[in-house]
């Protein structure tokens, strides 16, 4: 990355991290959440978001944070990949940032096959993992998830 980027940041448990902001949509407080049988692990269920059932993805599950039940004081992120739309549970969303391009080290030069992770960078004497949501989900997730949306439609 030889560019500056926005990106938004975010905590799971303390933990800070941050997503581009380009396939940000909105941010939201947490709403229930329904359970999307079938779906992968990665998955906490389903919320409707103006009429389209969107899947919740579980930052806790993905990276093996120990888990807890949601709270009203959560944020739900809604993102878009190039697959489907995506609402990703927070414990807060905290600030827009610019980040230099030359301050972003490739995630696979410190820890090889951290796929969803695309970057990591220094900020405010923390370290700020970036999530790259194309790789967020394996292949056999997105197959599975399409799977579980799919029986979760009425039938015309």
């Amino acid at each position: 990355m030889e560019t500056s980027e926005s990106f938004l940041t975010f905590f799971i448990e303390g933990r800070m991290m941050a997503l581009p902001l380009a396939v940000v949509d909105e941010v939201f407080a947490a709403v229930d959440i329904t359970p999307l049988p079938n779906s992968p692990k990665v998955i906490l269920g389903m919320i409707n978001c103006r009429g389209r059932i969107i899947a919740v993805v579980d930052f806790r599950r993905r990276f093996d944070i120990p888990e807890r039940a949601p709270k009203l004081s959560d944020r739900l992120i809604l993102v878009h990949t190039p697959v489907r739309p995506l609402a990703l549970l927070t414990d807060r969303v905290d600030t827009l940032i610019d980040i230099d391009g030359r301050d972003i080290i490739e995630a696979d030069r410190i820890a090889p096959g951290t796929a969803p992770v695309d970057g990591v960078a220094k900020l405010r004497g923390d370290l700020l993992l970036i999530h790259d949501l194309v790789k967020f989900l394996s292949i056999d997730e997105e197959t599975a998830l399409s799977h579980a949306l799919e029986e979760t439609q009425p039938i015309p």
